[in-house]
Parts: C-alpha cells; sequence; structure tokens
C-alpha cells in the first residue's frame, strides 16, 4: 500500500528572514513560505486576522434592495418563511435567519422540505402551503438559485421573494425576486465568492443590523459548522468566521451544540474545525439525510438543556442507521462493478437505493478508485443522483456540458445533483465518459507532502506548538504534511487489539515515536531494521504530564530511493538538500572504481543504474559518485550526461572534492550539523 505514488519535495525549506525577525519558529516559517507568505504583513492576516478580515456585506449584489425589503418586513411586522436546505449548510442558515427575525419580532417560519418526499430545493406545494399560512415574504438559504419556474409561482401567490444562495449559477436564468444574493452571480464584485450558504445568510443579518460584532457573537457557531460542513476554503474571511465560531463552540455553546458536543465525545475546550468535519456534521447530516431535518434545525434552536439533549441523542441514532443503510449500499456499488477497475466516471443506479445516503457512498467510490462517482437512485421512469468528483475534475462543468441528457442539475465543481430520465442514463453515461477524457484532470500523487526534514531539530515542542496557529485546517489551509526519507525503522508493534501500528524511527541519531491508526506491519510489508519513507503530521503527546513529539503517519513504505536518483543523475542541483547525507567518501569512490575494474559503463536508465547499485551502498551515494567522476572527467559521454557514460583517462589528479556537486553536498552537510 501507498507504494507509488508520492510527491517528495527534495528542495531545501525557505525560512524567509522577514518571518524570523518577528519571531516565527523555522517550522511555521517554511510552512507558511510553502502557502506564498513571506511578509509579516502577510502572516498577522492569516493568523491573527481580526474583524479586518469581514467585508462589507453591501458590496454584494443585490444586498441593498434585500435590506431595503427586509427592513420593511420587521417595521411592517410581516409573516415571513425562511426556506432552507436539509445538509448542515442549510440547516445553520434556516437557524440563523429565523431566529435573527423573530428576534426583531417577526412571525417566522423556518421550512426545510423533506429530501425524500420533496427533494432539493424549492417546490410549489410548499410555497402554496407557505402563503397559505399568511407569509408574504419568502428568504431562501444555500438554495434557491436556479428556482426559476418556483420564482414566478411566489410571484402569482403575492409572496415576495428573496434569494440567499452560493451555488454556481446557470447563465441567464436568474430567479425573478426581489433580491438575488449569491456571490456566483455574473457582475457581483464581493471580494469573497467562497462563502457557505450559512454565510451569506450571516451577511444578510448584518447588513440589516449594521453591527458585524453583535451577530458574530451571537451566530459565529452557526456559521463555522456550516462553513466547513460544507467544504469551503479556509482562508482569509471564512478563516475568521469559522475561527470565531470554534471560540465560541469552546466557551459558551449554545444548548443544541453543547449537547452534541456530549454525546459525540468531543472536549468543547479542544474543538477544532476536523472536531466539526468529523463528529457534528455527519450527526447534523443524518437528520436530513433519512428526511428528518427538522429535528437538527429544532436541536440547534434548543433552548433548555434538557430537550436538546433528547434530540442530540435522537441525532446521534439517527447517524448509526444512516451508517448501517451507507454499508450496505456501498457493498451492493461495489458488486456492480463486478471487480474490475475503472477507466473513467464511474455512473451507477439502483431503484434499491436510499436517496439521502448515496452522497456519502459516491465520495467513497471517488476516493476509492480516483475518480468521480455518480450514484443515481432511481424511482419509476426518473432518477435523481448525487454526484462526487476527485482530482479537481470540475463536476458542474461536465453536467453543463452533458446537460442535454437531463432533466436538471446543479451545485459546485466538487459535488452536485441531478435529476434524469432512466432510459437516458445511458446516454449520459457515455457523454459523460467523452468529455472526461478531453478534460481528464492531471493525475494526483498517491501521497503529497509539503516538506521534507533532515534536521530532527525541527520537530521540537516548541516548532510544533507554534503550528498550532494555523489552525483551523480545512479546503484551502489543510493540515501540513512533512515526510522522512531513508529513516532506519527501529521498531513496530501493533497496539490497539491489533488494529493500529505503533512505531518507531531513528532520524539524525535521535528516536522519534508515530503512530499509524488502522495499519499492521504485516501489510504494509514492513519490519524493525528496514529503512523506510513516511508521512505524518506531528502532534504534541501528553502522558502522565509528560509532553513529547509524536508522529501521526499517514502513510508508509520500504524506502524508495528511484525519484531522488533520477534528480541526481539529472544533475538537479536543487536536489542538494536531500542527498546532502548520502555524500560520498573517498573510499565509496574507490571501492565503485576496483569493482569496475577501472572500467566503468554507465547503463542507459535509472533503473539499470540502481541494479548495479554495490551491495550495502546506498543508491542516492552511488549516483553522487557517478556524477562526481562525470564533472571531474573521469566518466565521459558523447552527449555529456551521465546515461552511456564510459571510463576515460584524464591527466593529472582528480580532485574529487572541487566538483560542482561536491561543493554543493559538502555546504548542504555542514548546514545540517549547525
Amino acid at each position: 500500500m501507498n507504494t507509488q505514488g508520492w510527491k517528495i519535495p527534495y528542495t531545501r525549506p525557505e525560512y524567509p528572514a522577514e518571518l524570523k525577525q518577528a519571531g516565527c519558529g523555522p517550522l511555521l516559517s517554511a510552512v507558511l513560505a510553502l502557502r506564498g507568505i513571506r511578509t509579516v504583513a502577510e502572516a498577522r492576516e492569516l493568523l491573527d486576522g481580526g474583524l479586518t478580515c469581514l467585508h462589507d456585506p453591501m458590496q454584494m449584489q443585490g444586498m441593498a434592495q434585500a435590506v431595503r425589503r427586509l427592513r420593511r418586513a420587521i417595521a411592517q411586522k410581516e409573516a415571513v418563511a425562511v426556506y432552507g436546505d436539509y445538509d448542515v449548510d442549510g440547516i445553520t442558515a434556516t437557524c440563523l435567519v429565523t431566529d435573527y427575525l423573530r428576534s426583531k419580532g417577526l412571525r417566522c417560519v423556518g421550512y426545510i422540505p423533506d429530501r425524500n418526499e420533496e427533494g432539493y430545493g424549492l417546490n410549489c406545494a410548499a410555497l402554496d402551503s407557505l402563503r397559505a399560512d399568511g407569509v408574504t415574504l419568502l428568504i431562501t438559504v444555500d438554495c434557491g438559485i436556479t428556482a426559476v419556474e418556483e420564482a414566478g409561482h411566489t410571484k402569482e401567490l403575492g409572496m415576495d421573494m428573496i434569494v440567499t444562495d452560493h451555488h454556481e449559477c446557470k447563465p441567464g436564468a436568474l430567479p425573478d425576486a426581489v433580491a438575488v444574493i449569491d456571490c456566483k452571480q455574473e457582475g457581483n464584485r464581493y471580494p469573497n465568492p467562497d462563502l457557505a450558504g450559512v454565510g451569506v445568510a450571516m451577511k444578510l443579518v448584518c447588513a440589516c443590523e449594521q453591527d458585524d460584532e453583535a451577530m458574530l457573537r451571537r451566530y459565529a457557531d452557526l456559521v463555522a459548522v456550516g462553513t466547513v460542513a460544507d467544504v469551503m476554503p479556509l482562508v482569509g474571511e471564512n478563516r475568521y468566521l469559522v475561527r470565531r465560531g470554534l471560540e465560541m463552540l469552546a466557551a459558551n455553546p449554545r444548548p443544541g451544540f453543547a449537547a452534541m458536543l456530549r454525546e459525540a465525545g468531543v472536549d468543547p475546550a479542544r474543538i477544532t474545525a476536523s472536531s466539526i468535519g468529523f463528529s457534528l456534521a455527519p450527526r447534523l447530516n443524518a437528520a436530513g439525510r433519512l428526511g428528518q431535518a427538522t429535528k437538527a434545525a429544532d436541536l440547534l434552536m434548543a433552548t433548555r438543556p434538557e430537550e436538546a439533549a433528547a434530540l442530540a441523542a435522537e441525532l446521534c441514532e439517527l447517524n448509526r442507521q444512516r451508517q448501517s443503510i451507507e454499508t450496505e449500499i456501498w457493498k451492493d456499488a461495489l458488486s456492480k462493478l463486478e471487480g474490475k477497475k475503472p477507466d473513467g466516471p464511474i455512473v451507477l443506479a439502483s431503484d434499491r437505493w436510499h436517496q439521502g445516503v448515496i452522497g456519502i457512498a459516491a465520495s467513497r467510490l471517488a476516493e476509492q478508485f480516483s475518480l468521480p462517482a455518480i450514484m443515481v437512485c432511481l424511482s419509476g421512469d426518473h432518477g435523481k443522483g448525487s454526484c462526487r468528483s476527485y482530482g479537481g475534475f470540475n463536476l458542474f462543468e461536465a453536467l453543463s456540458a452533458c446537460s442535454r441528457h437531463l432533466l436538471g442539475f446543479g451545485g459546485h465543481a466538487l459535488a452536485a445533483g441531478m435529476t434524469i430520465r432512466s432510459d437516458k442514463l445511458p446516454e449520459f453515461r457515455r457523454a459523460l465518459a467523452e468529455y472526461y477524457k478531453a478534460n481528464k484532470p492531471e493525475a494526483l500523487p498517491e501521497v503529497d507532502c509539503d516538506l521534507l526534514i533532515r534536521d530532527a531539530g525541527l520537530l521540537t515542542l516548541d516548532n510544533v506548538r507554534e503550528l498550532d496557529r494555523l489552525e483551523p485546517y480545512g479546503n484551502g489551509n489543510p493540515k501540513p504534511v512533512f515526510c522522512l526519507s531513508d529513516v532506519e525503522l527501529l521498531a513496530a508493534d501493533q497496539v490497539g487489539g491489533g488494529r493500529h501500528l505503533r512505531l518507531q524511527v531513528d532520524l539524525g541519531g535521535g528516536r522519534m515515536d508515530g503512530i499509524f491508526f488502522s495499519h499492521s506491519a504485516q501489510a504494509l510489508g514492513v519490519a524493525a531494521g528496514d529503512r523506510v519513507d513516511l508521512a505524518f503530521t506531528p502532534q504534541i503527546n501528553e502522558f502522565r504530564g509528560h509532553c513529547t513529539v509524536q508522529l501521526v503517519v499517514s502513510a508508509l513504505r520500504r524506502h524508495n530511493p528511484l525519484e531522488l536518483c533520477r534528480r541526481i543523475l539529472e544533475r538537479d542541483a536543487s536536489a542538494a538538500y536531500a542527498a546532502a547525507p548520502f555524500c560520498p567518501r573517498r573510499a565509496d569512490f574507490v571501492r565503485i572504481w576496483r569493482e569496475a575494474g577501472g572500467e566503468i559503463a554507465v547503463p542507459a536508465t535509472a533503473e539499470e543504474i540502481l541494479a548495479r547499485c554495490p551491495a550495502g551502498m546506498e543508491p542516492e551515494r552511488y549516483c553522487l559518485c557517478l556524477i562526481t567522476l562525470l564533472e571531474t572527467g573521469l566518466l565521459q559521454s558523447p552527449g555529456g550526461g551521465i546515461y552511456g557514460a564510459r571510463s576515460a583517462a584524464i591527466e593529472g589528479k582528480a580532485d574529487l572534492n572541487s566538483t560542482r556537486v561536491m561543493r554543493r553536498l559538502l555546504r548542504e552537510a555542514q548546514d545540517l550539523l549547525q
């Protein structure tokens, strides 16, 4: 597992002088530099940005019209409905706007459609019901941007409509509403096009209230949960909103979140964006997936702890049911592939699947096979599909290109939904395969590392603690992944009843402890004494008051020298940092020359060269020796490169240490000792 497709950065880390002078440690400085941040001002904006990160909501197209209409509704005490989506983003947005309007003394109805009975977005039957209930203003959150027909129906009913959404807009087909607010619409100049639906809803109430700080104190937790759950980029304004929300969840969570954190076993004092993504969001989503989104909304609107506790327990039970259903769908989907590895987008359909759960199964398929995946739930002659992307493939553009085969679609580049006639599935499958073939994204490495660690001094307690300043991690601001290459595996023991692997590696004479969850040494094909490569994130492990740095391993393989050796043989100067530990000694050159009897013939490929590496010598060291001999003239080739070079006679004595490659290596080796 994970033996191929590793992307290891062999170049020396950059430690910007200005960041160092400002007190940033080397590990944080290197990560910031990788993200294009080299000045103190840039670092402060990312790490410590405050209210200045927030943009004026009045910059949003349609906001002025929306605020005027909303203030009129407040002044006239109108009945208002907030119509949301059934996912976490939609639920949090619905609760936010509903609570705000109720605080203004309005009768406000929060309406979330039943996923299984009504499907995504607005429907005319629901609009009729709301109008009959006296509603005169409808506000959509996290939906509505494609509701052209429903907007017309709303107008006929005598209801005004404000659309707030963040999904992609179809050109020339916006709803006819009092105001349309969506940062993706043409002509919009708002600086942050990546707000979640709940983020757009927050902007609406901020614009109406004209007090960002007051609204943050009241609703930052809802914004944070919806933004993380919808996998929005956690940079700039979004990052600040989520950070404020995490602070609120830690210090003063509303009763619903407090109950959910207890039920999920999450310590509020240690809550992170990952806690939202892996603990809170799935439980809230489960209600919507199983057609009971109103329970999640009731939880978030609860004011009494005992009410919140009961609802949190119900949501956790729904999540267990969702997991069971998902497992069955997943098994059925794999059986439909009949053990064959697909080479294009996966499009599967069944009338036995649960509409609310197929999206998760589609995500698992996409990850399993590194391909876009679409799962369609059939009912009669129609089907509803959940689409998930992989590797940067733009699903929205793909569905647009294949739209002639669809009844409708909507969503983002990475996730979308669609409806289709059952008899159109074969044509759609072929059209999507052709589009994918013409627009296939560049293959992603299985393991993508940010930084190669050669110096154990980088992994001190202080340096690792300082990385916490990069929280919250998420889309657009991922947790950095570091790499150790060609280190000795000192120990590899199964723990946790054999489910996990505890390991220890040697780094520059120091011992580093690590944990690799859900893996075994046997399955990985490694054992104590092997030379290995591993990808990891460092964390502080506290045990009985004693703190140490622990490596949380995400990938492990036997050391593979081929890529670095290729760079050495091609005389890539930037690889000197990675190659420095293999700096040859005079005895290495003597051994190679003697074993070859003074007649060295270098093969034509890197693989063949490595096959001739002397026993017990590292392939990287062997390749460095060959390049050094080439630079002295002791090896020569017609083209001047190493491939196909042969022994040659030179006048005088060869000065090995004067070659460019050896000078670079000696400088790098000296730096590692400092």
